[in-house]
């Protein structure tokens, strides 16, 4: 297929905030596909060349993209600058230069998507001695071949600001709408993508064979989409909710999904980037485990090998790094706690209940120095929850983490067969928000000389793939972040918001949704100003004095943000409280 088709795809996407739209327009192109193309095509509307656990990224910097657009339409790189500089849009002046150019080329093909895709991910994978200057000719040799149109997206992909607003649940949607004609399908979908991680892989299969999704199984070296809590508010309601559960320690680290084949050994984080080469210690002792392969979850923690201390969050991130990972690793070790299995010796067990996944756990790292089972226990009570609960905290633990013995593993789901307790303390919410920047402020008065001033922040709503937003964050900051978040920030201004992003309210500068944040508040309130969980009445849900709280959460993707009906249910659940204590007065 021509890649002017996808460019047009692009361009109308771009064009509207109505998701049944961006649906619609999706399907169509997909139905036109072969399905070996539909892999590339989604992608590339992703902005992507690989599925994020394969660590491939295009990552061109703009300076090496302004000297692509010079060399491919001859214009200087100060022309380039300055029309840059101008409109804030490297797609926009490639666009116009393409339209204009200053030299004709000897020789020109029409592009197609796989001849973009193949170039992209030749870039990509480029290393060593003139390779940059390799990546600048492969850039310009694609604009050189492109319409004005299509330099313009070619131009967007490689810094990441296509500006298109397609997610995860968008695509599945259009796959689904491309056969059926609704959204009938998109559960299945979902299925299939929550054990293998690759939207490009989902697309393709689907489009080959609809009924080919339905076998997807977990594998060993894929990851498999984390299953993910749901929050009640106190030890009462987890027991009237779950009855006799296992109560688990819950650890303030890394959360990693370990994958073993034969010798072979891959770590993935939450966000399912591949963090393999960080941990080589934690990959030595999985390769020591007597299976000959197997999926499980833990939490890793630095801590301080002559006292026994746990380091926090904060000091555990350092362990994720590209460069001196050796000399990390010996600073500070990590231990890696197990608390579920999914897979072992060829055998999907995920759908077990369990108590039985956990006592196979167990089993298979017993004897390991490094790889324990987290602490856990079981019970039905509500006093026994409770004091468990003060016993982890008053350890420096984050609380607690409740789970429904006779339930599945549900890949990528939020469901009550795990529900988080977390520490609180007076004036605050009983749990943290993960935030979604999308937009900032600039500083004033005390903060004019740091140019930054807070955030504007959103939570996620899957339902519609939207940025709803919760909070204008202002306190929390020390000053190094707040001048580290104005150089990161300051990278992915946009001058409009994402398509993906609602909002009432108009910060300084708008950015691409990239960064999370976790924040605290005194409570959750109705608000005008918000759009999260917005109803008819025009009211939406906002946090009261929001707080940042820790750093920037390199572990999460904004769609791993606090979603809409959680909020909604942390509100709830709050209003309860409040009855109960009333009663009780």
């Amino acid at each position: 297929m021509d890649f002017s088709q996808l460019a047009e795809t692009m361009l109308a996407l771009e064009s509207t905030k109505s998701r049944n739209e961006m649906v619609e327009v999706m399907a169509w192109l997909f139905k036109q596909q072969p399905p070996d193309e539909a892999r590339f095509s989604v992608y590339l509307l992703q902005g992507a060349v690989a599925p994020p656990h394969a660590g491939i990224e295009v990552g061109l910097g703009e300076k090496l993209v302004e000297q692509a657009i010079s060399k491919a339409f001859g214009y200087s790189q100060k022309e380039v600058q300055a029309q840059y500089l101008k409109s804030g849009d490297l797609g926009k002046v490639a666009e116009k230069m393409c339209s204009a150019k200053r030299q004709a080329s000897l020789f020109s093909e029409k592009l197609t998507i796989k001849k973009v895709f193949q170039t992209f991910y030749r870039i990509a994978t480029l290393g060593g001695h003139g390779s940059q200057e390799a990546k600048i000719g492969l850039l310009a040799e694609l604009l050189n071949n492109a319409s004005p149109l299509e330099a313009k997206y070619i131009a967007r992909f490689p810094i990441g600001r296509l500006r298109l607003g397609v997610g995860d649940p968008t695509v599945l949607d259009a796959l689904s709408f491309m056969h059926k004609g609704d959204k009938s399908d998109r559960e299945a979908l979902e299925s299939a993508y929550n054990k293998c991680s690759d939207l490009g892989l989902v697309a393709e299969s689907y489009i080959r064979d609809p009924e080919s999704i339905m076998k997807f199984s977990m594998q060993p070296l894929m990851p498999v989409r984390p299953a993910l809590a749901e929050r009640l508010p106190s030890p009462e309601e987890i027991a009237k909710r779950l009855g006799k559960c296992l109560v688990e320690a819950k650890y303030d680290g890394f959360r990693l999904q370990c994958h073993k084949k034969g010798d072979k050994v891959e770590i993935f984080s939450r966000r399912m980037e591949r963090m393999t080469n960080m941990l080589p210690e934690v990959v030595s002792a999985i390769r020591q485990l007597k299976c000959k392969d197997m999926i499980f979850e833990g939490e890793a923690l630095a801590y301080n090998e002559q006292t026994g201390e746990f380091y926090p969050f904060q000091q555990t991130i350092q362990r994720k790094r590209k460069h001196g990972v050796d000399e990390k690793a010996a600073e500070m070790p990590l231990r890696l706690f197990a608390f579920d299995l999914l897979y072992v010796d060829g055998k999907d067990i995920s759908q077990e209940p369990l108590h039985a996944r956990r006592k196979m756990l167990e089993g298979l790292i017993k004897g390991s120095q490094l790889i324990a089972p987290s602490e856990s226990y079981i019970t039905s009570s509500a006093d026994e929850i409770e004091a468990h609960f003060q016993d982890f905290v008053s350890r420096g633990l984050e609380g607690l983490m409740a789970k429904d013995l006779s339930a599945p593993y549900t890949a990528g789901a939020r469901k009550f067969a795990w529900v988080k307790l977390k520490r609180s303390y007076r004036g605050e919410l009983s749990d943290t928000v993960d935030i979604a920047i999308i937009g900032y402020y600039a500083g004033k008065g005390a903060r004019a000389q740091l140019k930054f001033g807070g955030v504007l922040g959103a939570v996620y709503d899957p339902h519609t793939d939207t940025f709803q937003t919760i909070a204008k964050v202002g306190s929390g900051f020390t000053e190094e972040q707040m001048k580290a978040l104005e150089e990161k920030l300051s990278v992915i201004r946009v001058k409009k918001p994402n398509a993906r992003v609602r909002s009432l309210m108009e910060p300084t500068f708008w950015v691409e949704p990239k960064y999370v944040i976790t924040v605290n508040a005194d409570e959750i309130t109705r608000s005008p100003q918000h759009t999260c969980g917005r109803d008819s009445g025009d009211v939406g849900y906002a946090l009261r004095f929001p707080r940042m709280v820790g750093d920037v959460r390199t572990d999460k993707r904004p769609e791993d943000a606090t979603t809409v009906d959680e909020i909604i249910g942390m509100y709830r659940s709050q209003r309860r409280v409040e009855r109960n204590v009333q009663e009780e007065q």
